[in-house]
């Protein structure tokens, strides 16, 4: 199967072509959403295969390269169009194809009579082959097409709805601060490249060949630069700290597609890069501190803002950031499979929240449209006991809520407890661990308090819903609770293949999977460390003391939302008249927007605005026109000459013959 590993792209390029070109002429919605939804469920058999040919496989085996052509060759430099299969792309592969799929289908029913329903699918197709590029490239240059891809598509879906002047700004928000991530990520590849050729005499951006001279890379200086221009790219992709603003504001594009940019596909293409190039990560401990200070700074201040917001995929769309930061934390910390085996968790119990949200949307929409009400189908105000209308809806919502709570049993559990685990014992960052995993679990606890209120806003309580409305109001189609159901499932049950050592050993010796397939990935990184003598902590009492701890705090939370949206609902706006002053800043996300405002965003208007009216009016436009106005001059006396009138002409003639007469007579 690695021989086929080039469909997997290919299948979704395919739906865009088709969707692209004829998908107007089509019109029937079936066909158009049926062939885009296939291409990936064909890229997700595709991948299913070469990762059970890969599990069959020993580990130090599990590596190939399939060249489809060479892309660029000078001199001794060469980069060809290659996929990369091994354990980390083969999962990415599997999570992005099978996500994919679910959504494709829940767009279906979600997407129905859509004016721009094939424009839909052609740029979620679009999406799906970039992200696919960007996970199975062998080189930098194959990953950059996909990198920038994503960030194209994200512009085009954000801004699906161009009518709206709040989903065009959105777009373009999310475009410029890509580009800003993307400088960070060219300079870094540039340095990296310059470095090892002009040193060490490769010449080359292969993944394969700098692990294999990953000994030629130096400790700290020129790889700490290097990291920290490849984690500026990551920040803009993976909306961190500061590069983050963009990702709250994509829920302007439709849920579907909040889904797949939050839950497998781009936002999580930075922790991917890093993952990927962990054996020159290694190697800068300061680069690694910058990155777990900005991964648990992001997961903190984020969850902070989710606290406050009522609108159900704002929410979410900052528990996204959130939990990004908690992904970073772990690559920071030299967690490199526990930030991915984050990232395979998140994908599944939130994309399942984000798509049990569009399922709230949607029954709201039309409960409100029947009595043609003009209020917000997304505010969680408007919401409350939906739990009885929509059962589904609510108990794979839950399952996803719980999940993400770090609830044990749960996937979001066995992900999370890891990295707060390697937060405290990393052997990195000394006495700074016990800060990261303070800020770690502080940010698991609001975690499990703003999810569960939003549960309870949404899903509790009495309806605040008129009876008509409620009337109206019922369970969405099969279609969009069918990746419900299954994504609920996933979540449920998708981290048992990390367990924990130490929980493992108490379970009868449940073995962690997920660790042992990703050795032959991290195996640089773990031999540099054992050699360097790099040794965390080892102690189980220790691990099962903050196992513990995570999961009182994360109970905790939730007690306290269901103290003040169930058992008290009063409370919440007792406190808000109380604080108004704290309140109105976390519910205006502490207002970095308007400092943004302030201090990029203002003054390039005014450079423009200086740059329009007093360069390139005054200077530039007086230039051209004060040219023209003298030929104009010029034109305007010499036009007199040529009138194409006859007796002008007879005039000049005879005036002519005058002068001449006169010079004669009078010389």
């Amino acid at each position: 199967m690695f021989e086929y590993v080039w469909l997997i792209p290919l299948f979704p390029l395919i739906g865009v072509v088709i969707n692209g070109l004829f998908g107007k002429k089509i019109k029937n919605e079936a066909v158009i959403g049926g062939i885009a939804t296939l291409a990936v469920v064909g890229s997700f058999v595709v991948a299913c295969g070469i990762l059970f040919q890969l599990l069959s496989l020993p580990g130090e085996e599990r590596h190939f390269v399939k060249t489809v052509f060479t892309w660029i060759q000078c001199g001794p430099f060469k980069a060809d169009m290659a996929f990369l299969i091994d354990p980390l792309s083969a999962l990415m592969l599997m999570v992005v194809t099978g996500v994919g799929s679910l959504i494709h289908l829940y767009s279906i029913g979600y997407m129905h009579g859509e004016e721009g329903f094939y424009r839909y699918f052609t740029y979620l197709n679009l999406f799906t082959f970039s992200m696919l590029l960007l996970v199975s490239g062998a080189n930098m240059l194959v990953m950059f097409i996909g990198w920038e891809g994503v960030g194209l598509c994200s512009y085009l879906l954000i801004g699906y709805y161009f009518h709206k002047k709040s989903a065009g700004d959105a777009g373009k928000k999310a475009f410029v601060m890509n580009r800003v991530g993307d400088f960070g990520f060219l300079l870094g590849l540039f340095t990296l490249f310059y470095y090892m050729g002009v040193n060490h005499n490769v010449w080359t951006v292969d993944f394969t060949e700098l692990a294999k001279h990953a000994d030629l890379i130096p400790v700290g200086g020129v790889t700490t630069v290097v990291c920290l221009c490849f984690f500026l790219g990551a920040t803009g992709k993976s909306a961190q700290i500061p590069l983050y603003t963009w990702l709250p504001d994509a829920m302007e594009g439709p849920t579907p597609v909040s889904a797949l940019i939050h839950a497998a596909t781009m936002v999580t293409a930075g922790v991917y890069m890093i993952t990927r190039m962990n054996y020159v990560y290694i190697k800068s401990p300061t680069a690694l501190l910058v990155v777990a200070c900005v991964g648990a700074a992001t997961a903190l201040f984020a969850a902070t803002i989710g606290t406050a917001q009522n609108d159900i995929k704002r929410v979410l769309a900052y528990s996204t950031v959130s939990q990004l930061g908690y992904m970073f934390l772990a690559l920071g910390c030299g967690a490199f499979g526990a930030g991915v085996f984050h990232l395979m968790t998140h994908a599944f119990f939130k994309a399942c929240l984000f798509l049990g949200s569009g399922s709230v949307i949607h029954a709201m929409h039309h409960a409100l449209h029947a009595e043609h009400s003009s209020a917000d189908p997304q505010d969680m105000r408007n919401m409350g006991g939906l739990r009885k209308k929509m059962p589904i809806t609510f108990l794979t919502f839950l399952i996803a809520t719980i999940a993400i709570a770090g609830i044990p049993g749960f996937a979001g559990f066995f992900s999370k407890d890891e990295i707060l685990w390697q937060a405290y014992a990393n052997p990195f960052h000394g006495p700074v661990n016990f800060v990261l995993w303070a800020v770690g679990a502080t940010a698991a606890g609001l975690t499990a308090f703003y999810m569960f209120r939003l549960v309870f806003m949404t899903f509790f309580g009495e309806t605040r819903l008129s009876e008509k409305a409620w009337h109206h109001l019922h369970e969405s189609p099969i279609v969009i609770t069918l990746p419900l159901m299954v994504l609920a499932a996933l979540s449920a049950l998708g981290g048992w293949i990390g367990v924990p050592k130490v929980l493992g050993e108490a379970l009868g010796g449940l073995p962690n999977m997920y660790e042992h397939y990703m050795e032959p990935v991290l195996a640089y990184s773990t031999e540099y460390m054992h050699t360097a003598g790099l040794h965390g902590l080892h102690s189980e009492a220790a691990e099962w003391g903050l196992m513990g701890v995570s999961v009182l705090i994360a109970c905790c939370g939730i007690a306290v939302a269901a103290a003040l949206y169930v058992v008290k609902p009063t409370i919440p706006a007792a406190f808000t008249s109380t604080f108004p002053a704290l309140h109105r800043a976390v519910y205006n996300k502490w207002y970095v927007d308007e400092i943004y405002d302030f201090l990029f965003v203002n003054p390039c208007k005014a450079l423009g605005q200086f740059l329009w009216k007093g360069f390139d009016v005054v200077v530039v436009d007086g230039i051209v026109n004060g040219v023209a106005a003298v030929f104009r001059g010029f034109s305007g006396i010499l036009r007199h000459v040529q009138t194409g009138f006859v007796h002008n002409y007879a005039y000049s003639m005879v005036l002519g013959v005058v002068v001449i007469v006169a010079c004669y007579l009078f010389r």
